[in-house]
């Protein structure tokens, strides 16, 4: 298959790469490689994420050239760290994008498999590893593409971003290889977390926000599910500054007997949307039963429903999933 991927680039001068409607470190950081990468080949890239990137990601140098505006005069398009149907509904809804994906090539890059309906044609190229960047260090050494001092950074960002800093359970010695290589290749895991420090500093208000979401929290599942509610309001008032379900997540894993930490926003137009973090690799089987998808430790859903309706059945989703986790052999 990265035959078949490396062929599709070469037969290509314009290219877009995209991002889903949820953009992380893995997202940005690979997408702004595949730039570094191809950009060398003497491709001309165009970045595309339907969504503005969040102030809390703007410590990854070059962030300011993703759009929002598709440009359908590419030649290929390339998706990073998604396959789920859920999370490229506002990419389909763009004006154009559609249109362009139906009849254009397309490939997907991705490291975790996820059925999709997307309806239109791609080529897939996935890998079981921690961060798509690591499939797209392979695509490069393969097909023997440089890969640049800044390159290596961007990649660096997205296995730091989506290992938790090498933390998390798909960690594996190919990481710790890849991430050896890129340091060679000039990237600094220091000046990455430094400046990412930097950026993760919060105002006062938000800093009283946060105590605010913390006290808010609820426990359910004998205390191994933690859920906060965001209501709409407070997404207008604090999104600018800080995504408020990133607050607070990650720290709603670490309370004792947590095992799955959920974030549910509410939207005027009727629309929930969950963010999930776990100990367990179960976030995209919970996703999942409403539609959604994601990685095995982060994932995240979109429904239109009452929160009423919803909570219950997250429950049930999460209790199935725990039991299943822990019965299997």
């Amino acid at each position: 298959m990265y035959d078949t991927v490396k062929q599709l680039i070469d037969n290509a001068k314009k290219i877009i790469v995209i991002q889903a409607e949820n953009p992380d470190g893995d997202s940005l950081g690979s997408a702004l490689a595949l730039e570094e990468i191809l950009g060398d080949l003497g491709k001309e890239i165009k970045l595309y994420c339907p969504v503005g990137i969040p102030k809390y990601m703007r410590y990854i140098k070059g962030w300011d050239r993703v759009e929002t505006q598709f440009d359908t005069s590419c030649d290929l398009a390339i998706v990073v760290d998604t396959m789920a149907e859920v999370l490229l509904t506002k990419v389909l809804d763009t004006p154009g994008a559609r249109s362009f994906l139906e009849s254009h090539p397309v490939v997907m890059i991705d490291h975790h498999a996820t059925e999709s309906k997307l309806g239109f044609n791609y080529t897939s190229l996935i890998e079981d590893a921690v961060a798509t960047s690591e499939i797209i260090y392979e695509l490069a050494t393969r097909s023997n593409w440089a890969i640049n001092q800044q390159a290596a950074e961007n990649l660096l960002v997205a296995i730091l971003s989506d290992s938790l800093g090498f933390t998390v359970q798909k960690v594996s010695p190919k990481t710790f290889f890849i991430a050896g290589k890129l340091t060679e290749l000039g990237a600094s895991s220091s000046k990455i977390e430094k400046h990412r420090r930097e950026f993760m500093k919060k105002s006062p208000e938000i800093l009283k926000y946060k105590g605010e979401l913390l006290e808010r929290i609820e426990y359910f599942l004998d205390g191994q599910l933690a859920l906060i509610r965001i209501p709409w309001e407070e997404i207008q008032t604090y999104s600018d500054q800080y995504n408020p379900s990133v607050l607070v997540l990650d720290e709603m894993r670490l309370v004792e007997n947590v095992e799955v930490g959920v974030a549910i926003k509410t939207y005027p137009d009727g629309r929930l949307t969950g963010k999930l973090r776990s100990n367990l690799p179960i976030s995209a089987n919970i996703a999942g039963f409403f539609g959604g998808g994601g990685h095995e430790y982060a994932a995240g859903f979109r429904v239109y429903e009452s929160i009423d309706t919803i909570i219950p059945e997250l429950l049930d989703a999460t209790d199935k999933a725990i039991r299943g986790y822990r019965d299997a052999p």
